[in-house]
């Protein structure tokens, strides 16, 4: 039976000077392996460095000599012209090297894998081996795009195929069906912004711009401006402008379709502050204009003032929003600040780890209209405390960007690896972790704890409290790392260099840490009370059994009076023991974690489920 024919592709390669980096290109471009189905293009922009004479001498390219400088998208379409009319277009750099042997397959494969995407980028790496580009989102208040990614050491994230704003011409697949549909580049940008302007065009006829992560090229950025020494800053900006006058008024009434005022925490190294921002972020992305201010300071329970710069654009963008301009506003904070919230209908978000609530906090939530908790746990911890105005339960989420089994792994050979993140105190049960490892395991076995522990009570030291602890001196080997202040990209990758996330914690508002270990891959000890139960179940988890309820004491005010968990210590032995036996049987239900988190436990669904709340 004869094969199928496959889509002819051609691509199309823009030279301006570069010679060294043109050549680079053209090696890693591999021309003699090339199928028959692809064509190279090269449009030559009036190089004048020998550039033109070493692409004559090339077989299977064809090359067009402009003569002169006509700019990126008139040179581009120049290249597309010439190309087979059936064939799909790959534009690629000449400043790009090609570092994956099979990239143009697993581009034609995602192009073929859904007939609505229209347009796939890749993961592009800078020359230092740091992230570009994973895809960009353009904030509205500045048109000016972000590079998902942009900095970060490449560990793995942003795998697989996603859907992105826009992409980086710099490699990328334009399927001949969008070309017919949309047309060619627009002649209005000289360079810079008609990569963007396109991807647009292309999703406003109903086709889907994505970016395939396994796809790694690396790239030189801005060299044909260093090379050429004119200046990258006007040509940008200047496109900048034009692409402001011309998708500025449609965008400004399009990208956003309602507003929310965002009262709470984003710059301080705390859980609300983190999870603060993912919903910022996640809230703007889906359409929602989000205005912020800090909710704590001079007069509250929190009296330091917030730092106003973010290493976030886009957070530090929303900042600078008028506040109080939507009918909604939503205090994400602790519920004794809940009343300084303004809004027409107000709304309070919080969360609290043990079965009851302090009286302020009921007060005040009684003065929202409505309460937002993140679990059925709190939901139930608070309608029992006298909380009476409607309860919503919207669950916070990971990022399966960064927090997913695909994230590199820098695992330590022939040892078994437990971890376990938490700020130390009371509630965390450290005590209960260490006594029972070191009670299970001796130091002759291949097995090993590792603790990553903040803290930030400067009464006492942790390596004071381990010792006082007196565990036996042949127990299981513990590793400390105290206050290690990790990126997100580095925290994921400390994940994944686990085999099995262990955390007794007698009680928790949510569990970030829990989920983080679990869209990891990662099989999880946690205990089986509180709001981690929402998603932590007997086919995804180990969870971790309850010998009773205890009075929470603890130095937080807000406990006093309530109870949390007491977890098993013989179960916490038992579990752990199970798990460096069964690896093959626990590393299957870490899989099904991290299944479930991407399905169920995105910031995006979370996010999602606010707009639905906001727009009932």
């Amino acid at each position: 039976m004869p094969s199928k024919a496959r889509t002819p592709i051609a691509i199309i390669i823009l030279t301006w000077n570069g010679l060294a980096l043109t050549r680079c290109c053209i090696e890693t471009l591999h021309l003699d392996n090339l199928p028959d189905h692809v064509s190279v293009i090269v449009v030559d922009n009036g190089s004048t460095d020998g550039s033109v004479e070493y692409l004559r001498s090339l077989p299977r390219l064809t090359l067009i000599e402009n003569g002169q400088n006509l700019g990126y998208a008139r040179a581009v379409n120049i290249g597309i012209r010439a190309a087979a009319p059936n064939a799909d277009i790959v534009l690629l750099n000449n400043d790009v090297e090609l570092i994956e042997p099979d990239w143009l397959d697993r581009l034609s494969e995602v192009a073929a894998s859904d007939p609505a995407i229209g347009v796939i980028g890749v993961k592009i790496l800078r020359e230092n081996g740091t992230l570009q580009h994973c895809g960009a989102y353009l904030p509205l208040d500045t048109m000016w795009g972000q590079q998902l990614g942009g900095g970060e050491v490449d560990i793995g994230q942003y795998a697989g195929v996603r859907d992105a704003e826009s992409v980086v011409f710099a490699c990328a697949l334009i399927k001949r069906a969008v070309i017919e549909k949309v047309g060619l580049l627009s002649e209005d940008f000289f360079a810079y912004f008609e990569d963007t302007d396109y991807c647009l065009r292309t999703e406003l006829e109903g086709f889907r711009v994505v970016v395939c992560g396994d796809i790694r090229v690396r790239h030189a950025e801005n060299s044909s401006t260093k090379i050429n020494g004119v200046s990258h800053s006007a040509i940008f900006l200047k496109s900048q402008d034009t692409f402001k006058r011309k998708w500025g008024e449609y965008l400004g009434h399009t990208r956003y379709t309602s507003e929310m005022d965002w009262h709470s925490i984003v710059n301080f190294p705390s859980g609300y502050a983190g999870s603060s921002r993912s919903f910022i972020l996640a809230l703007d992305q889906l359409g929602v204009s989000v205005a912020y201010k800090y909710v704590y300071g001079p007069g509250t329970v929190f009296p330091t003032s917030e730092p106003e710069h973010s290493d976030s654009y886009v957070v530090n963008m929303i900042r600078s929003r008028e506040f109080g301009r939507a009918d909604v506003q939503v205090v994400y904070a602790q519920g004794d600040v809940f009343a300084r919230n303004t809004g027409k209908y107000r709304i309070g978000f919080t969360m609290l780890e043990v079965d009851g609530l302090p009286p302020e906090w009921v007060r005040q939530a009684n003065m929202m209209d409505e309460v937002w908790v993140p679990s059925t746990f709190n939901e139930r911890t608070f309608r029992d405390s006298g909380v009476k105005v409607p309860i919503r339960v919207v669950p916070l989420g990971v990022d399966t960007a960064y927090f997913s089994p695909q994230i590199r792994s820098v695992k330590q050979p022939d040892v078994y690896t437990f971890l376990s993140v938490f700020e130390w105190g009371e509630r965390k049960a450290p005590e209960v972790l260490l006594q029972a490892f070191s009670d299970e395991f001796s130091a002759d076995e291949p097995v090993r704890l590792v603790c990553k522990a903040n803290n930030f009570d400067p009464s006492f030291r942790i390596f004071d409290k381990v010792a006082e602890l007196a565990l036996r001196s042949n127990g299981g080997r513990i590793v400390m790392a105290e206050n290690q202040i990790l990126q997100q990209y580095e925290l994921a990758v400390l994940y994944r260099s686990a085999d099995c996330f262990v955390l007794p914690t007698r009680g928790e508002g949510w569990g970030m840490p829990i989920l983080e270990a679990m869209a990891c891959g990662l099989p999880v000890i946690a205990t089986n009370w509180s709001s981690q139960t929402d998603f932590m179940t007997e086919q995804n988890s180990l969870p971790l059994e309850v010998e009773r309820l205890v009075p929470a004491e603890a130095k937080c005010p807000y406990y006093e009076g309530f109870r949390w968990a007491q977890p098993s210590y013989e179960h916490l032995r038992k579990l752990m023991r199970w798990t460096f036996e069964h690896q093959d049987e626990a590393r299957a239900i870490g899989l099904r974690a991290a299944a479930d988190a991407a399905q169920r436990w995105t910031w995006n669904a979370s996010a999602r489920h606010m707009i639905n709340l906001i727009s009932a």
